[in-house]
């Protein structure tokens, strides 16, 4: 496992201590009124978690928009993290990784049915999309929003990874916790992540008792399923004789180069080396925007692959960076295949875990909570 990942840095807890008691105080002021936080009419569903970066919340939004996408009109609203624009802004198909954010992008592209906004001011974008006549929207996916008090979601789902529980963690600037542990409190719904395939029934047990929580709220366990290796420039397949889709389970001849720009790449490179016979891994931190240096150093690293069979992998997240860099070499597009996530609920309790979404989606419907107030009224 990434030393970085689980490292706590002991000789910065006297800072730790100082931040933790700013945002018990700034909580407090939350639980007691002084600081309000607003509800809204309508389903909206929260997806974050305590610590920063890593856990897995775009891959379980989009489990939850491929969930409803099908029955409601559903809106994800982000607060576009690291693009070059401010305000609110509705995604379009002119919409980019700058204007409205890689994680969005990736999103939106992937399901373009979906209302797409970003707004720093959570408040202000529910407003703005609560008001869309076309389509009326019916339920709103917040995107990392948990320390955003100033929303009242009617459902959190707190995510917290099986490599660094919240439980084990500390505070910023020791640890990787953006707020104490007792800020999963809030959350109806806590999902441990990025579970190993060969998880075992005592490590389930282990980590339930570990993480503590109490009779409302309700714990599942995912994991990461990689699907097969999309690729990136479908139009720029002909140039190597590329027939499309490749299962990993076809790559045991290929040499591989995997550029990622995300938190934690190492469950990738691990699922590569299990089916590929050489994988160089390129790391650069999370969001990065690729240079035209970094786009060389790429195609170097490539050239020094020694089989016939050779690709590029990248996450989704990743392309929609990559291809907005005007200088990446148009012969290496051709092998640039995107590796897919997918996530899994695990214990069987995926139609238990769906259910409770789908119902809380129809219970808090903005029809049937302006119909029992109508009600209300001429009563």
């Amino acid at each position: 496992m990434d030393e970085h990942f689980t490292k706590i840095h002991k000789w910065l807890y006297p800072v730790s201590w100082l931040y933790g008691a700013v945002i018990r105080i700034r909580n407090k002021f939350f639980d007691w009124g002084f600081l309000q936080s607003k509800s809204f009419d309508a389903p909206i569903i929260c997806i974050g978690n305590l610590a920063i970066g890593g856990t897995g919340k775009t891959p379980h939004t989009e489990y939850l928009i491929k969930l409803l996408h099908k029955k409601y009109h559903i809106a994800v609203l982000s607060r576009g993290y690291k693009r070059k624009t401010k305000g609110y802004i509705k995604a379009t198909a002119e919409s980019t990784a700058h204007t409205i954010g890689d994680e969005p992008y990736q999103m939106y592209a992937k399901y373009p049915s979906i209302v797409m906004a970003v707004d720093e001011d959570r408040c202000h974008g529910i407003e703005k999309l609560l008001a869309l006549k076309e389509p009326t929207v019916d339920v709103i996916l917040l995107d990392d929003a948990f320390q955003h008090r100033y929303v009242k979601p009617g459902l959190n789902i707190l995510l917290t990874d099986y490599n660094r529980l919240f439980c084990d963690d500390t505070l910023l600037p020791a640890g990787r916790l953006r707020e104490p542990v007792d800020g999963k409190n809030r959350a109806q719904i806590v999902i441990v992540t990025k579970c190993p395939e060969n998880i075992k029934p005592i490590d389930y047990n282990i980590i339930t008792k570990r993480i503590a929580l109490y009779p409302y709220q309700q714990l599942y366990f995912s994991s990461f399923r990689y699907g097969d290796l999309e690729p990136a420039f479908p139009d720029a397949q002909g140039i190597r004789g590329g027939n499309g889709f490749i299962p990993l389970s076809a790559l045991s001849n290929t040499e591989v180069v995997l550029v990622t720009g995300i938190a934690f790449p190492t469950d990738i490179k691990e699922k590569l080396d299990k089916h590929s016979a050489k994988v160089e891994m390129i790391s650069f931190d999370d969001h990065h925007q690729f240079t035209h240096r970094d786009l060389h150093f790429i195609k170097k690293q490539f050239q020094k692959l020694n089989s016939k069979e050779r690709l590029i992998v990248t996450t989704e997240k990743d392309i929609s960076r990559l291809i907005m860099n005007q200088t990446l070499d148009e012969g290496l597009k051709p092998f640039i295949y995107i590796i897919p996530i997918e996530v899994e609920i695990l214990q069987n309790l995926q139609n238990k875990f769906n259910q409770h979404i789908i119902n809380y989606v129809r219970e808090n419907s903005r029809d049937r909570i302006l119909s029992e107030r109508k009600d209300a009224h001429l009563s």
